[in-house]
């Protein structure tokens, strides 16, 4: 089984910014450190600095769900709930 991609996409809403940035960066290092983890990047998109995209990868679908259950998990969509957007896309690779 070829491992699941997540891009995340989280564009804070207007005076949220710091706070937005600050949780994100908070989350990568717990979740970099969880079982399954490949990869959890944090990136800034350059023509918008309230945008932000996460590039996820992932053992399988079962770990992702644990990391979706984890507290860190929890806090960062507690925290941010109302304050951004987000867009979630899940992939696995066809070639």
């Amino acid at each position: 089984m070829k491992e699941l991609i997540v891009v995340a996409t989280i564009t804070a809403k207007e005076g949220n910014e710091v706070l937005v940035r600050e949780a994100l960066e908070k989350i990568v290092p717990p979740s970099r450190a969880e079982a399954g983890c490949i990869r959890y990047d944090l990136h800034i998109d350059l023509g918008n600095h309230a945008s932000f995209v996460m590039l996820e990868a992932w053992r399988d679908e079962a770990v992702l769900a644990a990391h979706e259950a984890t507290p860190h998990f929890q806090q960062l969509v507690s925290s941010i709930a109302g304050k951004a957007d987000v867009q979630i896309i899940k992939l696995n690779q066809v070639l």
